[in-house]
């Protein structure tokens, strides 16, 4: 018996930033079976730093680069990708978020692709109604529509979508990037803080609507009561709103914190920093899943996050995490100070935190979930058509179109 060929993936993102989104890509990408699939990649605009990585794994990335969909330019883009899929004899065109999934479906589908999915990771509170309605229309041309939460789905199918054709496969992380020991002390000396200060962290892309004015002021209540504590605010600004930092430093000389504050930047030690402090905080106004909250939780560290989105399907108030709501800052303040005055109940609600990861959203569950829905879709599409797509080699007759 001749083994069947790997199945050619083609993923589809706008950019290649340390975004939400872009993380949970390539993380889905490095747990994929390598003898199952050929891997490439797709971007509007070849930024970000998984380019690298892309670069250093020598995946295949084009990109079909355009200003505007109302272009003569982006037409030509999806005629171009459009060849791209049949030329390279793509399998599943798997398409992300809404440029994603707008540029991508449609010529995709023109093409004959076998398995057309889109991903939709929010609740589209960056989406005008017109943007809305285009991608609603789009993602009818999907074979599903794939999304992080329950909240998503839910969203979705308020919005008219088709609840039959949504797939819920919640975020994962890596936990082998979880697996050192905790050292407290390196993080302080790093940071020139004294041994045993109390830190209070935000992991988060530092953009508007990720509650990062309510963490400064709530910080400045804590900062009050615990009078050595410092604040850490992990990450870094969009392209696009450079400036943001700046205000949100000049709010924090405001509030009369603004050498108890760092801002460290993007950081590649992500996992060493949530180690060793003493408090995490997600304080967002809106989320689907937060990739920053569930990494959080995989570290140990007692989390305190809004009740917004999908948070409450990762976090259970209480006994994983603590829950106030959002832009509420007294809440948000109280939580923190119980945690930095409670150690032993922040210890066992970190604990409890990494099991819940381990349990239920670890990398390989999510890998694991994914190939099972490819391979539903791909068997499902031999089924329709009686034979497998393989490009320009056209159909194939077989039962089972997926290698073993």
């Amino acid at each position: 018996m001749i083994a069947a060929e790997p199945v050619r993936l083609l993923n589809v993102v706008p950019t290649l930033m340390c975004g939400g989104t872009e993380g949970q890509v390539m993380a889905l990408c490095r747990s994929l079976d390598a003898s199952r699939f050929d891997l490439e990649f797709a971007c509007l605009r070849r930024l970000g730093p998984f380019v690298k990585e892309i670069d250093d794994r020598r995946l295949p990335l084009t990109e079909f680069r355009f200003s505007s969909f109302c272009s003569a330019t982006a037409l030509r883009q999806q005629i171009r990708f459009a060849r791209h899929v049949t030329r390279h004899r793509v399998d599943i065109v798997h398409a992300y978020n809404f440029y994603g999934n707008v540029f991508a479906i449609p010529p995709a589908r023109l093409a004959g692709a076998p398995v057309v999915i889109a991903s939709i990771r929010d609740l589209g509170l960056y989406l005008t109604p017109l943007q809305k309605r285009v991608q609603r229309y789009v993602c009818r041309l999907a074979d599903c529509i794939v999304v992080n939460a329950d909240v998503v789905r839910t969203w979705l199918v308020g919005e008219g979508y088709d609840a039959e054709r949504i797939v819920v496969i919640r975020n994962g992380v890596d936990l082998s990037r979880f697996s050192e020991p905790a050292q407290p002390d390196r993080v302080r000396r790093e940071l020139e803080l004294p041994r045993g200060v109390p830190l209070v962290a935000v992991v988060s892309r530092l953009s508007r609507l990720k509650g990062l004015e309510q963490f400064l002021e709530a910080a400045a209540v804590v900062g009050r009561r615990s009078t050595g504590a410092r604040f850490l605010v992990i990450g870094e600004t969009p392209p696009d709103d450079r400036e943001y930092l700046d205000e949100l430093k000049r709010l924090a000389a405001r509030l009369g914190i603004g050498d108890r504050v760092i801002f460290t930047g993007l950081r590649s030690d992500v996992p060493a920093l949530l180690a060793g402090v003493d408090v995490a905080v997600m304080p967002s106004l809106n989320e689907a899943l937060s990739n920053a909250l569930l990494e959080s939780m995989a570290s140990g560290a007692p989390v305190v996050a809004t009740r917004v989105g999908g948070t409450p399907e990762a976090l259970v108030d209480g006994e994983t995490g603590l829950l106030v709501p959002p832009a509420d800052i007294a809440s948000l303040a109280a939580a923190v100070t119980s945690l930095l005055e409670a150690p032993a109940l922040a210890s066992q609600l970190g604990r409890a935190a990494r099991r819940s990861i381990a349990d239920r959203f670890s990398v390989e569950r999510m890998a694991e979930t994914t190939e099972t829905l490819y391979r539903r879709l791909l068997k499902r599409t031999a089924r329709t058509r009686g034979r497998r797509w393989s490009g320009q080699r056209g159909f194939v007759n077989q039962e089972r179109p997926w290698p073993e």
